[in-house]
């Protein structure tokens, strides 16, 4: 017996339903990934490659074996994408934790993004998701806008996030927004469960990190000098 096989193919039966233990924990592994994003350790990525790995066999069914047999390729190019990004990220804190004070150092501080950087990004989310749908309906996958709407937008919440800006929360509320329904359609259950309790999460995150953003110092006036 083939204990990997064995471990991927392993389900959980709940009211009737076939739910693959790896989709459970996949889901585990990127719940406690945006709890270390939270707090902004740099341990973050890592437990989230793993479980973006161990998602992509869920969501890639003509490979692997899935209880749904659904074309996902956006959910499954998804987690591929997170990988690439992740693996950036990785390194960005990494840096600037061992750079700034020592390897117990957070690993980016927040900042708000400019004028500039939020316009960037909503046109980004439109063209990418425009542009994405296109490709997915190609590939005959299962909802291509809204999955094409939640590719952009975890492509550019990831980004944001490695670059630690704090509209990244912002943009994952966009996606749950989408994804749950999404996935509860396609028989997805445990990760539309996970994007519901992500709904709820981000806002928290998104005010852990807006109050730690440090205010920009204030312009020091010259001393005025005194006429003689």
């Amino acid at each position: 017996m083939n204990p990997i096989r064995t471990l991927l193919d392993a389900e959980l039966h709940v009211a009737g339903s076939q739910i693959l233990w790896r989709e459970v924990i996949g889901n585990g592994f990127g719940l406690a990934s945006a709890i270390g994003g939270m707090r902004r350790k740099v341990w973050a990525w890592p437990i989230g490659i793993a479980g973006n790995a161990l998602l992509f066999t869920v969501f890639v069914s003509g490979i692997f074996h899935t209880p749904q047999q659904l074309n996902m390729a956006g959910q499954a190019g998804r987690q591929l994408m997170f990988i690439a990004v992740s693996v950036y990220g990785w390194w960005s804190w990494y840096r600037h934790a061992t750079t700034a004070s020592g390897l117990e150092h957070r690993g980016v501080d927040p900042r708000w993004a400019g004028a500039g950087e939020r316009l960037a990004l909503v046109a980004a989310m439109l063209a990418g998701t425009a542009v994405f749908a296109l490709l997915f309906e190609r590939l005959d996958s299962y909802g291509p806008w809204a999955e094409a709407w939640i590719f952009t937008g975890s492509v550019l919440a990831t980004y944001g996030m490695a670059r630690g800006l704090a509209e990244f929360w912002l943009l994952w509320i966009a996606v749950d927004i989408v994804g749950i329904p999404l996935l509860v359609r396609a028989g997805y259950y445990p990760s539309a469960i996970l994007y519901l309790v992500y709904a709820g999460f981000v806002a928290w995150g998104f005010l852990v990190w807006a109050r730690s953003i440090r205010p920009s110092p204030a312009p020091q006036r010259p001393l005025a000098t005194v006429a003689e």
